[in-house]
């Protein structure tokens, strides 16, 4: 049995805030998006938000990126 997946409360917000600031969506943005679509308690402002994203990266206004955040590594 796989652990269910929860989602902090504001995750959504903060990562719709910061990339339509930035105007990059992360590898770590993506797998956030995913696991957010695959939880069914989603409320319909959230899903609304996750469109709003979405029509971003296809009008070109976010860019997805291949980048990895530093904080992910860790050093030896």
């Amino acid at each position: 049995m796989e652990p269910p997946i929860l989602l902090l409360p504001s995750a959504l917000s903060e990562l719709f805030a910061q990339s339509s600031s930035s105007g990059r969506l992360t590898v770590a943005d993506r797998y956030g998006l995913l696991a957010a679509l695959l939880d069914d308690s989603l409320n319909p402002e959230e899903r609304a938000s996750i469109d709003r994203l979405l029509r971003l990266v296809r009008r070109g206004k976010v860019v997805v990126v291949e980048d990895v955040p530093n904080a992910c590594f860790i050093y030896r």
